[in-house]
């Protein structure tokens, strides 16, 4: 079970830090007895029961492992759940999860629990931002948050008790935490994704799989000779499965772990950074670009840094050449989704491979299948399928959408890739972002990874529009570092470098792209903001 990890890790590294952010940390030690002091609140202070639904709605502050420990220590299933999420959006995954408690950063505790009219939500926890920091720096480091947000709302909602978290961890509680009954297949957290196809689903992980992945990543790390503790900054948001068992992974090697909480603050990043000296990083695409695009950082000393890791969407070669170049770290990619907890294949340290994701772990089977459900030989495109310990029980109250995810055993991932004669994974992209023009196939992936490699282009996204003569057409964003740099040029770029059915027919330049909580850039908003465009 996920709950005993943390009871095995006290043990074995005590008073040696754990988490920590903003300048101050906690040892595994008092990992350990914060959250068993939140499982037995929970336990003896509320009427939840083993197996009902928790939400954590926080950003990365150490107190973020507590309370998933804690939680998880009482029986319950997490619901991770995006701090940036509209009332909408909150209101629809809790009511599809059936969310009886709440963990909320208190700034956005007023958004979140009006998203609560009208529906059962008995049980809520709020927290600032350095409630687990001490003395002066907790009184000053809060202050200068509540300055900064908006005020923060006291709830007027149906909640039988809301309580602060620095309430719920007081020592003197009495409240002592029992270990309730579980299996290793009981489920442990309901995380939200898009799936294969369609609407945000509950994909059901339970302890077994989630330990699974971490032991497969474990065993890749060991391979590198990278199995004891590190010095680890993670700026990527926990509540997304990418950085949730990545980081599962590196505590159980002991390792100590600086989190974020803004990473969009590049300047505080920079700094954390340099006061840090992490052996291993791990980012996405966009923010390894803006990072080495930001003067204060590329000054920094990175003799530390041994490994950058790379997951929750494609890597360009552009930016993994330009990460080299300031850093002098190789960035190693992996492959995953959240039906698969979420690691499937990432690259081996010391033995990358470019272009690809790297060998399947270790007990994870990967087959590519044609659309005749044919199994394909090396080297040819197909669905992506996955076979392994770390796959999920299925989505959340929805058998059928459960059904259709499995083909003998066998997870259809939707995602399209090949496999080379070694065995490893390559990724092209998701079959439903194919573009078909005039009956050939063109995978936005391949192109944004060419047309990013400009000089002048930082950032690129294509989609497809639809065309009378030709099915589709290939439109093209750009965000780009070269005012003067025109759509002809870029055209005459590609041209020179792409089969001419995959030349971009419309080039459009913005500012920024569209993306969701981890940084992925979200081609729907575009195609959606496309076809207004063609309607006027």
């Amino acid at each position: 079970m996920l709950t005993d990890l943390v009871t095995d890790l006290a043990r074995r590294y005590g008073d040696r830090p754990a988490f920590g952010h903003l300048g101050s940390s906690i040892s595994f030690t008092e990992l350990d007895v914060l959250s068993r002091r939140f499982a037995g609140w929970l336990q003896h202070r509320t009427d939840l029961q083993a197996g009902d639904r928790i939400a954590i709605q926080l950003p990365n502050l150490m107190q973020y492992p507590v309370v998933l420990f804690g939680a998880l220590r009482a029986g319950l299933v997490v619901v991770n759940t995006n701090p940036l999420y509209t009332v909408e959006e909150i209101q629809n995954q809790f009511s599809d999860a059936g969310v009886r408690a709440l963990v909320v950063y208190e700034p956005i505790a007023g958004r979140a629990l009006s998203s609560a009219m009208g529906r059962r939500l008995d049980w809520v926890i709020s927290t600032k931002v350095a409630d687990l920091h001490t003395g002066w720096r907790r009184f000053l480091l809060n202050a200068v948050a509540a300055l900064k947000g908006a005020p923060a709302a006291r709830p007027s909602v149906p909640a039988r008790r809301v309580w602060s978290l620095r309430q719920v961890l007081q020592p003197d509680s009495g409240h002592y935490w029992r270990r309730p009954g579980g299996q290793p297949t009981d489920l442990a957290l309901l995380q939200y994704t898009g799936g294969t196809t369609g609407p945000a689903k509950g994909a059901m992980l339970s302890h077994a799989s989630l330990l699974a992945n971490v032991t497969q990543l474990r065993q890749r790390l060991e391979e590198a000779g990278l199995d004891g503790p590190q010095r680890v900054m993670q700026p990527l948001p926990l509540y997304h499965i990418y950085s949730f068992t990545l980081v599962l992974a590196l505590l159980a090697t002991g390792s100590y772990i600086e989190l974020i909480p803004d990473p969009r603050n590049l300047r505080q990043l920079s700094r954390a950074f340099e006061r840090v000296r992490p052996t291993l990083f791990a980012g996405i695409n966009p923010l390894f670009i803006s990072l080495c695009q930001h003067a204060e950082f590329t000054q920094l000393d990175f003799g530390s840094l041994r490994l950058t890791i790379s997951g929750g969407m494609a890597l360009t070669e552009s930016a993994a050449r330009r990460w080299q170049e300031v850093t002098g770290s190789e960035v190693i990619e992996g492959y995953g989704l959240t039906e698969c907890s979420p690691v499937v294949s990432v690259n081996r340290p010391g033995a990358n491979r470019p272009g690809t994701t790297g060998m399947p772990l270790p007990g994870t089977e990967v087959r590519i299948v044609g659309d005749e459900g044919e199994v394909l030989p090396f080297g040819e495109s197909g669905e992506i399928q996955v076979r392994g310990p770390q796959l999920m029980l299925g989505y959340w109250h929805n058998p059928e959408q459960s059904e259709q995810a499995f083909s003998d055993g066998w997870l259809r991932t939707g995602d399209i890739g090949q496999l080379d004669e070694d065995g490893a994974v390559k990724i092209i992209d998701r079959r439903k972002e194919m573009i078909n023009v005039s009956g050939f196939k063109v995978y936005p992936s391949e192109l944004e990874n060419v047309i990013s490699a400009h000089p002048d282009i930082l950032e690129c996204a294509v989609i497809g529009v639809p065309d009378e003569s030709s099915g589709e057409a290939i439109k093209l964003y750009v965000v780009s570092n070269n005012p003067r740099l025109s759509a002809r040029e870029v055209r005459e770029y590609c041209r020179e470098r792409l089969t001419s059915y995959k030349v971009p027919r419309s080039v459009e330049f913005c500012d920024d792209l569209p993306r969701n909580a981890i940084g992925k850039v979200q081609r729907r908003q575009l195609h959606e903001r496309a076809l207004q465009e063609l309607q006027h």
